[in-house]
């Protein structure tokens, strides 16, 4: 039987939940069930979602709200949704407790942060003095910059490499990391591209969008790494 995988969505127009089939896919051919997850942050139903899955796997969307870092909004924050941001620590944090596998992507990965007590940067065109292009204007699949990755990692484990090129569609960005992640990967100016946790058995986040190139050895191997881990789970 497959490993259930528990996805989070994105918010349209405050009415319906959106998620890119992509992240389905994604999740299908490394072995797993993906079962969307309905928003709410009420701790009774929090605690049945984590009783049921195998993993949690966190998307990708839009802007995380400040004030759980403890900031003022800046003037390049975009969109956010509060009760998605909320939701999310609430997951992440017991999934985290009873060491069940989370494996997040982009947005996923700040919120990792975020809900261990970390921080991150607003808007990094405004808060950086050098940043590459981390928005890319080439198509979603397209691996536009590369990425360094740490040798005394689970990601080089992985990977089996020190180096890979990712896509890019962020513009706010991983700064103080949260006391159990390390910094698996950076990109060439220095930002931090992937965290892991030193405490649990799987808990990895990565900043870029590995849903959207199905057709790189990479990526493969990090969603079957995943569905690995929520099996044994």
């Amino acid at each position: 039987m497959r490993p259930l995988i528990g996805v989070t969505a994105s918010l349209r127009e405050e009415t319906f939940l959106a998620l890119h089939r992509d992240n389905v896919d994604a999740i299908l051919r490394a072995g797993g069930m993906p079962l969307a997850l309905p928003y709410t942050v009420e701790a009774e139903l929090i605690e049945e979602m984590v009783y049921h899955m195998d993993g949690l796997y966190l998307t990708g969307g839009g802007d995380i709200d400040p004030s759980f870092f403890h900031e003022e909004p800046l003037p390049g924050l975009r969109e956010i949704i509060w009760e998605r941001d909320q939701m999310e620590v609430l997951l992440i944090r017991r999934m985290m407790e009873l060491d069940k596998p989370i494996f997040a992507v982009c947005r996923g990965c700040q919120m990792l942060n975020i809900a261990q007590g970390g921080d991150m940067y607003q808007d990094i065109t405004s808060q950086c003095n050098f940043v590459l292009q981390h928005e890319q204007e080439a198509a979603r699949h397209h691996c536009s910059h590369s990425i360094e990755i740490e040798e005394d990692s689970r990601l080089f484990r992985i990977y089996q490499k020190k180096e890979a090129r990712v896509n890019s569609f962020h513009h706010q960005a991983l700064r103080q990391l949260a006391p159990c992640f390390i910094g698996s990967a950076h990109s060439k100016d220095g930002l931090i591209e992937a965290i892991e946790s030193k405490e649990h058995s799987f808990v990895l986040g990565v900043q870029w969008h590995p849903e959207n190139c199905s057709n790189d050895e990479g990526t493969q191997k990090l969603y079957r790494a995943f569905i690995r881990a929520a099996n044994a789970n």
